[in-house]
């Protein structure tokens, strides 16, 4: 197992890094394109839609991604319209994703299986959509997003192994408890702080989200800010195990060996790139 991760790591950078790299954004857009399709194939198959209907929906969610970056600058303002994909996107993952958690695993299969596939839809394609956004604000912006959220995931998993006695959501993810939680918010801090303060001058042309938030609301304002994505990395982390033990499944595919599927590595990213284009741009 331990092998298989590896490897398919390997392999994963091997393929994202020269894509992040080079300067034209076709390459890293058509990868992350055909990783939220196989997301959104692994979304309909945990979600009662096996077989045809689920390359059927991964492809509705790669059209639906397009759709959306075409429609936002094609139409009036592209700003505006981008804020009000923020605000949606936030608003559904404050409310829908803590309403879901509150209801837990029972209450998943009672919502109708087609809200949960457009659910999915709209989750997954908002969320395509923050990264392209975030990788034209540059590299450092997009890096800082994903480190925000791998910071938080491994902080808290080592914080779990070495104090996690109180259990955060037994009924979801038995594995997750308040000491990892807070762990890893207490590193993303640390990580925040660091970043925004080694910047130099790239963070004057080209800032991070820590930068960003420190020019925009200033230390509290980075503090709660950073906090605040931190909490809602635990969201999606949560709201993808709701749905997997919901369906009876270990993994969201086997897409990834070693690894699970697309959806195992991307949870905690979905809420959080919505989210924190909202944050730097209200």
């Amino acid at each position: 197992m331990l092998k298989q991760r590896i490897l398919t790591a390997i392999v994963l950078l091997a393929v994202l890094i020269p894509a992040l790299w080079v300067d034209a954004p076709a390459p890293f857009a058509l990868l992350s394109l055909l990783m939220i399709g196989a997301a959104g194939w692994e979304w309909a198959r945990l979600n009662g839609l096996p077989g045809f209907g689920a390359h059927l929906m991964g492809a509705a969610v790669m059209a639906l991604c397009v759709a959306a970056l075409q429609a936002v600058f094609s139409q009036g303002s592209p700003a505006e319209n981008l804020l009000r994909l923020w605000w949606v996107g936030t608003l559904l993952w404050v409310i829908g994703g803590s309403a879901a958690l509150y209801g837990g695993v029972g209450a998943w299969p009672l919502v109708s299986r087609v809200l949960r596939w457009l659910l999915g839809m709209v989750l997954l394609a908002l969320a395509w959509l923050a990264i392209m956004v975030a990788r034209a604000k540059g590299l450092n912006f997009l890096l800082s997003i994903f480190c925000l959220v791998w910071m938080a995931d491994s902080a808290a998993y080592f914080g779990g192994r070495a104090w996690g006695r109180r259990k955060l959501a037994p009924t979801i993810s038995p594995g997750k408890s308040w000491a990892g939680a807070y762990t890893g918010a207490l590193a993303v801090l640390v990580m925040a702080g660091v970043w925004q303060a080694v910047e130099g001058p790239l963070g004057a042309a080209h800032p991070s989200l820590f930068g960003l938030l420190m020019q925009r609301y200033g230390w509290l304002g980075l503090v709660a800010c950073s906090v605040f994505l931190t909490v809602f990395s635990v969201v999606g982390d949560l709201f993808e195990s709701l749905v997997k033990r919901s369906a009876g499944a270990k993994d969201s595919s086997q897409l990834l060996p070693g690894h699970g599927g697309v959806l195992d590595r991307v949870d905690a990213l979905l809420p959080v790139f919505p989210i924190a284009m909202w944050v730097v741009s209200v």
